[in-house]
């Protein structure tokens, strides 16, 4: 079996770890469990291009059980857990290919061998895996079946190349299932985003000022958790809806030209490039923090950071600091990649419990569809985020109503009025 990890001796570490995260998936763990019994993947090969960590250790196994071939990659340089990636394939016989602070080129490198198997699925977290089949092997795109897209940038992604009629088998986005985006996105998101945070600076929150660049669902979450702990919580935003939102919910909202001058913490989750710029850093505090929880390394500008700076030290894990030509100091976090996965160990399980869930059925919907989907992203099936959904309250414990039949009828009929 070829495979690419740091070190193989780490996977008893790593399956601890595994089994730990296990515990709090009780969603994909009852998958898991009737895959292995109706193996509904039989011979199909998927190439994954995911976060390395415990929870996606789950969701592998759970296709593998299902009876797939799963080849799995990184899909950031920084987020991958070595002791997982040791343990799935001592364990597990899951061929892996990520070491954590690997390099560029080694990155692509991994994304290719996945696609050396030639799988007939793939399942992407930022689209890397789906632009590069796209661009260096577009021949191979034929034999794609589908695939299905986590992350809310990576659909935007190729959600552009369908509008431009560039893609070249469907995707489902399993980032815009309800049971995904308005839970791992906002709770998930915004809890390991401030985990991430504390654990590289230890800092306090409390009375210090929080500029959160974006207010979509992480943008909400990480706003609602920074309040939680007493910081005083600024919102810029370029949406005038989502930024009457933030007002609306108690935040102060102006242009981060403005909150540059007052932020102690900044952190950019908008899903776009330069939102934090060289204006902004001349303007910000002596040992004001930033960092990033958007999925690319592109939202904080670090290219004119480093043109300002006379100087550029690691000053403790995870933090380095940029001293500017003005003799301000400002920190940067795990140099402006995703701070929650960077710095700490990315969202929780229990709620990765329900977006792998969705993973894993999408994953077996492109399998009993695939002849009639079209070459296009679809949402996922409203029946597929649904069970997941019960899937969650019943493993919660929690039990809800159900319509009547005077009720169903009611709301099926329009007769019937004052």
């Amino acid at each position: 079996m070829e495979y690419h990890v740091k070190d193989l001796s780490l996977a008893e570490e790593g399956l601890r770890l595994i089994e730990w995260a296990e515990m709090d998936m009780p969603v994909l763990r009852q998958i898991r469990e009737r895959f292995a019994k109706e193996k509904p993947l039989a011979g199909i090969k998927i190439g994954a291009c995911l976060h390395v960590t415990t929870e996606t250790a789950n969701l592998v196994r759970t296709l593998k059980e299902g009876g797939a071939e799963v080849f799995l990659c990184a899909s950031n340089p920084l987020s991958t857990k070595d002791e997982v990636a040791a343990a799935l394939v001592k364990h597990f016989d899951i061929p892996v290919f990520a070491i954590r602070g690997e390099d560029r080129d080694t990155y692509y490198s991994h994304i290719n061998a996945v696609l050396d198997q030639t799988p007939q699925i793939t399942i992407d977290d930022g689209a890397d895996l789906v632009s590069t089949l796209h661009k260096e092997r577009p021949e191979q795109t034929e034999k794609v079946w589908g695939g299905t897209e986590e992350t809310t940038t990576g659909v935007i992604r190729l959600k552009a190349m369908a509008k431009e009629g560039l893609l070249k088998y469907p995707i489902i986005a399993v980032n815009d299932a309800l049971t995904k985006h308005l839970f791992d996105n906002r709770y998930g998101t915004g809890q390991s985003t401030l985990d991430g945070i504390l654990r590289a600076t230890n800092r306090l929150l409390a009375g210090s000022v929080f500029v959160v660049c974006g207010f979509g669902w992480c943008g909400k979450g990480l706003a609602m958790r920074a309040r939680g702990m007493g910081a005083r919580v600024v919102v810029t935003e370029v949406d005038p809806l989502k930024a009457l939102e933030a007002v609306m919910e108690g935040y102060l909202v102006m242009p981060l030209d403005e909150a540059a001058e007052i932020g102690d913490f900044f952190c950019t989750v908008t899903g776009n490039k330069s939102v934090i710029r060289k204006e902004h850093f001349l303007k910000m505090k002596d040992g004001a923090i930033v960092c990033n929880s958007g999925h690319f390394d592109v939202e904080i500008d670090l290219k004119s950071l480093r043109e300002i700076s006379t100087q550029v030290r690691t000053i403790r894990k995870e933090v380095e600091e940029y001293t500017l030509k003005n003799g301000k100091k400002i920190y940067v976090l795990s140099q402006g990649r995703l701070v929650n996965l960077a710095a700490a160990e990315g969202h929780p399980s229990g709620v990765m419990d329900m977006s792998f869930a969705n993973q894993a059925l999408c994953v077996e919907y492109i399998v009993k569809n695939h002849k009639t989907l079209q070459k296009t992203v679809y949402s996922v099936p409203e029946e597929i985020d649904k069970e997941v959904a019960k899937l969650k309250l019943a493993a919660m414990g929690i039990k809800i109503d159900t319509l009547t039949p005077e009720q169903q009828k009611y709301l099926t009929s329009w007769e019937e009025g004052t």
